[in-house]
This record gives C-alpha cells, sequence and structure tokens, in this order.
C-alpha cells in the first residue's frame, strides 16, 4: 500500500496531472482531448498520461484507432483514506486545544471576577 501511495502522490504533485485528472472526471478523453488546454508537446503530455497510469490513476482502453484515456478512481480512494487518519488526528487536536481555550477563558473570568 505504501508503494502505492508513493505513485499516487507523485502523480498528484503535478498541477498538469491534476488538470488532467479533473478533465477526466467528466468521461474518457483522447490524448489530443486532454492536451488541448496546455502549451507543451505531445511527447510531454504523453509522459504525465505514462506518469497517472504507473500510478493506476488512469487507464487506456482501445476503442478503434483511438486509445481513450479513463480515470481509474481506486487509487484515490486509498490516499484519501490515509488523509483521513490525519484529519481525525487534527481534528481531535483542535477540539482539545478548544476546550483549553474555554478552561484558560472561564479562569480568567473568574480571576477577574474577584478583583472587583
Amino acid at each position: 500500500m505504501t508503494d502505492q501511495l508513493d505513485l499516487t502522490f507523485a502523480a498528484l504533485a503535478d498541477p498538469t496531472r491534476r488538470a488532467m485528472l479533473v478533465r477526466l472526471a467528466n468521461g474518457p478523453a483522447t490524448v489530443n482531448e486532454l492536451a488541448a488546454p496546455f502549451a507543451m508537446s505531445q511527447p510531454a503530455i504523453s509522459r504525465h498520461i505514462k506518469v497517472l497510469e504507473a500510478a493506476g490513476l488512469v487507464s487506456r482502453s482501445k476503442l478503434a484507432q483511438k486509445r481513450p484515456v479513463q480515470i481509474n478512481a481506486g487509487p484515490m480512494a486509498d490516499a484519501v483514506g490515509w488523509l483521513e487518519q490525519y484529519r481525525r488526528f487534527w481534528g481531535e487536536s483542535y477540539a482539545r486545544l478548544d476546550t483549553l481555550l474555554e478552561q484558560l477563558q472561564c479562569h480568567a473570568a473568574a480571576a477577574g471576577d474577584g478583583k472587583n
């Protein structure tokens, strides 16, 4: 699982590849359709797609002479599950901090009442 997460996060680290995944969330696309919004060479686009394929985030099917690219959600779901652990951790940490701040505010308010 760790190797797969490494591949997924490495693939997601590039804004061009993230933009491609956003496009593919709307449905399969040809390489030319994926390349259209970017000012880069066809070989550069192909390298980006190969990185996404190696991470398992996309696949290509054969449809006549075209090879449409489609998104695969599995690796992304694994990454979200991994990140969820940390979201829970930070949520619990913030809840403890909120409790501490409330206690400090109550203590300060009580100390202030004693001075009057």
